[in-house]
């Protein structure tokens, strides 16, 4: 399995926010967001067995593991594998996903927290997937202006979301303002900043 990096850290947004994770960052993504936080997600990464992984996760304290990218659903099969071993070994795992590709094949093993992109990323995400979103998984919207926050609350309201649903604006953007919107539309949504970043940690 190709992977960029795996390092502990205290987890900085979704359902989990603030409860210490190890983090396996996959290699590969088939998307080039505009405001990307992870380029070097792009890279060719290191080939590693299903074995080094997990025995490098291992060597973190944290029991909570979350598989990022990149899009790890690009690798699936070497994810299912790696996904089970995990399981195995008594970890929880959530799964980060841009969007576009299917994971139900996966959701047997892992919570699912799965992005829909917005107009300022250049990129688009595929709607129709929030279908198999459960209560226990998440969906959010990484936002950057009021043309973001129109596009998230239309996608909000036009289908029903059994999971939570956030809304994070970009890194050093307008927060305010981006509150204020979720206030006086009354979006279902829980508004969130990236903890991790404030503390100055990947």
């Amino acid at each position: 399995m190709k992977i960029i990096e795996i390092f502990s850290s205290i987890s900085g947004e979704g359902l989990r926010q603030g409860l210490p994770a190890t983090f396996i960052r996959c290699a590969g993504c088939n998307l080039n967001c505009v405001w990307c936080d992870t380029p070097e997600s792009h890279g060719e990464g290191t080939d590693m067995t299903i074995r080094e992984i997990v025995s490098a996760v291992s060597t973190g304290m944290p029991r909570y593991v979350i598989i990022t990218g990149g899009e790890p659903l690009l690798q699936e099969e070497e994810l299912k594998e790696l996904l089970v071993a995990l399981r195995d070994a008594g970890y929880r795992i959530e799964i980060e996903t841009n969007g576009t590709l299917s994971f139900t094949e996966v959701q047997e093993y892992a919570t699912i927290s799965m992005d829909i992109k917005c107009p300022s990323s250049g990129e688009v995400s595929d709607p129709t997937l929030l279908a198999d979103i459960r209560e226990e998984d998440a969906v959010k919207f990484v936002v950057m202006d009021r043309t973001d926050c129109l596009y998230a609350q239309g996608v909000i309201e036009s289908h029903d979301i059994a999971g939570t649903v956030f809304i994070s604006p970009v890194w050093g953007g307008n927060y305010r303002e981006i509150a204020d919107f979720i206030l006086d539309e009354g979006i279902a949504a829980r508004f969130q900043l990236q903890l991790h970043k404030s503390i100055g940690m990947k």
